[in-house]
């Protein structure tokens, strides 16, 4: 173990981190120089799109080192893969810009990894190009992270130039996973865990930092090992999802798989799991293994001194149920292609263990889903993956937030039948409606915890969409996401960014200066205020300077509504929507009127109103198409002429009655979809 090294490279989206991997593995004589860029971005969205979505593993050698990198996505959606990743490694490399300097994102996951106490390499990508300032982007690196500008590695990941030092820089400053483990131990075990397991050899304990599917392999597990060693046949444990798997193929990257006898102590391979869906391999679950006759699992408790201790008390700390935090409807734009649309979805998530999905029926758009995302940028990449790999073309509806409603009374169905308790507890979020909850609790199943705090739990719910929000007079309270924003931006242009936040209810917390130009905010900002737009605006505003990252941070209780779109006096449930009340009547407007330009008029008048409840906010009438009834009439009295014209009057009148009014799914594309 002392000549491993594990790391990971951070890095803004665009600074260069995929190419800088691609070198490393050229350099170390890993793979072949090819014409083909980003060998670890596999997917043809990756490659197109200039993103990383998928982290991927590698291994290489170098000088009688054994390198582990792995290279994680850049994207807030994908924070928590980061954060898994980061408990794999002991260092990472910090890639920068030399023209852009460090930005909002990038902050983020430096904290994270200063958190987890790793090494930072400081380097700075694309020297070699005209407007690189590496003076400056130097001393923002020493003003953030104290290090010395002469120890900053300048770099073109491109050419290669410098990139050799970059990996003589992991050997020599980045420390082996066993001294790494022993000086900070108690990151890796939960505080109730006996001092004589901590240093007990013969338990196997790894971390899963991923998981994917393979067509032909089943579930792919990526781990790192953290004691003791895994390999084919042995019988090992999950400690969260409490499923026993015996491993088929253990193995390295290579990039690609490549089979081992066995993955050792410190080192990060992959296991096939034998199982069909990532769901059974849950991202940040511990593999344990126990190798001592001594020592008996049962019931997934340890026999240990003649005590039971709970495997949960095993598990690599930091294990959290990944939750959607955007939620948008999913519709086939051809009916007929609703059967498609489901298989495509379970099969997405036999490799995406972060999309939810349920069924819904919708009066204008027919049989669909509502889909949970980690973001906007996760459900365009879904959008884009059905419509690619499963020929499918959808209507994905303006993408909204996960609200918590508690109840006057219990006289709603859902409530009356106790479904609602048990989908808070499975989904995670009794968490914050329990006051004072006892994280010893987490150990107990999820019916157990439902029993508990039944008092506690039962006027609540969880609204998925503006339609699934109970009328006004049976809600006591509402609840919202609130997010902790970071805004990286130039002084020059300050007064839009504040303007910007303010208009999206944000409160400012605290503003540091980067450099003579550049500032760090941080505002708390309703989640659901900036899922849809607010980045596009941030970027308009600022001419594409500036950048953000935000962190879902939990829920606090607002004066909220459900603004609904009636057409012709019916309600068109794909329009509900929440939003705070200081906002419904612009918000009522400015729908009514463009759904006034796309609806297309009819024989009778059809009046579209936004309302709260029952009272109407907003209105707007589309006229009836006009026939001319009278051009027949070349003459003759005048009461022949109104005489027709009080029969079609009549006859408009009956219409409206009886008549309903056609919205065409094209409206929904133009005002419900914005991707």
């Amino acid at each position: 173990m002392k000549n491993i090294r594990n790391f990971c490279i951070i890095a803004h989206i665009d600074h260069g981190k995929s190419t800088l991997a691609d070198r490393m593995l050229e350099i170390t004589g890993t793979i072949k120089k090819s014409d083909h860029g980003q060998v670890l971005d596999k997917l043809d969205l990756e490659q197109e799109r200039g993103i990383t979505i998928k982290l991927t593993p590698a291994r290489m050698q170098w000088k009688g080192y054994e390198l582990n990198l792995i290279d994680t996505p850049g994207h807030v959606d994908f924070q928590y893969e980061v954060s898994r990743s980061l408990s794999g490694v002991e260092g990472v490399v910090l890639l920068v810009d030399a023209s852009q300097g460090i930005q909002a994102q990038t902050l983020s996951t430096l904290y994270m990894a200063l958190d987890y106490n790793l090494e930072i390499i400081p380097v700075l990508n694309k020297v070699d190009l005209p407007a690189a300032d590496p003076e400056r982007v130097g001393k923002e690196l020493e003003n953030l992270i104290g290090v010395d500008q002469n120890d900053i590695i300048k770099i073109s990941a491109k050419t290669g130039e410098n990139v050799e030092l970059v990996l003589d820089s992991i050997i020599d400053k980045i420390l082996s996973p066993d001294v790494f483990l022993d000086i900070y131990k108690d990151m890796y075990y939960h505080k109730i865990a006996p001092e004589k397991i901590k240093d007990d050899n013969n338990i196997t304990r790894a971390l899963i930092f991923d998981s994917v599917f393979d067509r032909y392999k089943g579930v792919v597990a990526y781990i790192k090992v953290l004691s003791g060693s895994i390999k084919v046949g042995d019988h090992i444990k999950l400690s969260h999802t409490k499923i026993g798997l015996t491993p088929t193929e253990v193995g390295h990257f290579a990039p690609d798989y490549e089979k081992d006898k066995e993955i050792r102590e410190g080192q990060i391979g992959y296991i096939l799991t034998g199982q069909k869906s990532v769901r059974d391999a849950k991202i940040g679950d511990t593999i344990i293994n126990i190798q001592d006759d001594k020592l008996k699992i049962k019931d997934y408790d340890l026999l240990f001194d003649n005590k039971k201790i709970p495997l949960k008390d095993l598990a690599i700390p930091g294990f959290k149920r990944i939750k959607p935090f955007v939620y948008s409807g999913v519709y086939p734009l051809n009916t007929n292609d609703y059967e498609k649309l489901r298989d495509s979805f379970e099969k997405l998530t036999l490799n995406d263990s972060a999309i939810e999905y349920e069924y819904e029926n919708s009066l204008a758009l027919g049989n669909g889903f509502r889909a949970g995302f980690l973001g906007t940028l996760h459900m365009d990449i879904i959008r884009q993956r059905l419509e690619r790999e499963y020929g499918i073309e959808t209507i994905f509806t303006v993408p909204n937030v996960i609200y918590l409603v508690k109840l006057k009374d219990l006289t709603l169905e859902k409530v009356k039948t106790g479904n609602n308790i048990l989908e808070i507890v499975k989904s995670g979020y009794h968490k914050f409606v329990i006051d004072d909850f006892d994280e010893r609790d987490s150990n107990l199943s999820d019916a157990e915890i439902a029993d508990k705090y039944l008092e506690q739990l039962k006027y609540w719910m969880i609204i998925r969409s503006g339609s699934e929000m109970p009328e006004p007079g049976k809600i006591e309270l509402i609840w919202e996401p609130i997010s902790e924003v970071e805004i990286v931006g130039p002084q020059d242009y300050s007064g839009n960014i504040m303007d910007l936040a303010q208009n999206h209810r944000g409160v400012l917390k605290g503003m540091e200066y980067i450099d003579n130009d550049r500032v760090l905010r941080r505002y708390r900002i309703p989640l659901a205020e900036i899922i849809v737009d607010f980045y596009d605006i941030l970027k308009s505003t600022t001419k594409g300077f500036a950048t953000m990252n935000y962190d879902f941070k939990g829920y606090e209780q607002n004066d909220l509504a459900r603004v609904d779109i009636l057409v012709n006096n019916e309600r068109i449930e794909a329009f509900s929507l929440v939003t705070h009340k200081d906002k419904a009547y612009n918000l009522g407007k400015s729908i009514v009127s463009k759904l006034k330009e796309h609806i297309p008029k009819h024989l009778f008048a059809v009046p579209i109103q936004a309302a709260i409840g029952t009272r109407i906010i907003a209105r707007e009438t589309i006229p009836a198409m006009r026939k001319d009834v009278i051009a027949k009439c070349y003459g003759g009295d005048v009461t022949r002429k109104r005489k027709l014209l009080a029969k079609q009057k009549e006859g408009k009148k009956k219409m409206k009655q009886m008549g309903s009014v056609n919205v065409p799914n094209d409206i929904f594309i133009k005002m419900v979809s914005r991707n």
